[in-house]
């Protein structure tokens, strides 16, 4: 399944045009490639690293929020941050913004190029036992891109209100089916 997500009006110009994502899964297990487009030589990525890390939303960073589908949107969530460096974190919440905890996962399978005018970040990430195998989940799919001024754009499938706030139930506008086949 393939989305595209949209820069939140009031981000400023970003040297990115567009950012796609291919969305698989395979019973509880979610792949994701991340693909922008446009200027990345202008993007600020950080240095390589590995292993988990908090606070990778602070600059250039991939994220993906997923609950399974009939809960509303007050239910609880998983959140993962997926950066450039292949560094990432999972958390998880009770409810909007609430009881966030740290989630036990296995280090996700993540893989950072550069080609051309495109950068794209792939990410295999197994959720058993976080979010329901059976039945559709509801994703919500975001990205932060760092210019290397140090300006911030967010993109996001949806933008529900006036500042950018990925977590917000609305924001959870991707219905993913329990059979889809990762990419």
């Amino acid at each position: 399944m393939l989305a595209r997500l949209k820069p939140h009006p009031e981000s400023p110009r970003s040297p990115v045009e567009r950012v796609e994502v291919a969305v698989g899964r395979c019973g509880g297990v979610l792949s994701l490639e991340f693909t922008a487009h446009g200027q990345v030589e202008a993007l600020r990525l950080p240095p390589p690293g590995a292993g988990r890390a908090d606070e990778l939303w602070r600059h250039t960073c991939f994220e993906a929020f997923v609950r399974a589908e009939g809960r509303g949107g007050q239910e609880g969530y998983v959140e993962l941050n997926l950066s450039p460096s292949t560094r990432w974190a999972a958390y998880g919440f009770t409810g909007y913004r609430s009881g966030m905890t740290d989630v036990v996962i296995p280090s996700p399978d993540l893989r950072f190029d550069v080609a051309g005018d495109c950068c794209r970040m792939t990410a295999k990430t197994d959720l058993r036992g976080l979010v329901a195998e059976q039945g559709a989940w509801v994703l919500g799919l975001s990205a932060v891109l760092e210019d290397l001024n140090g300006g911030k754009s967010h993109w996001a499938l949806e933008h529900p209100v006036a500042t950018p706030d990925f977590h917000h139930p609305t924001a959870f506008a991707l219905i993913l089916p329990a059979q889809e086949i990762a990419p």
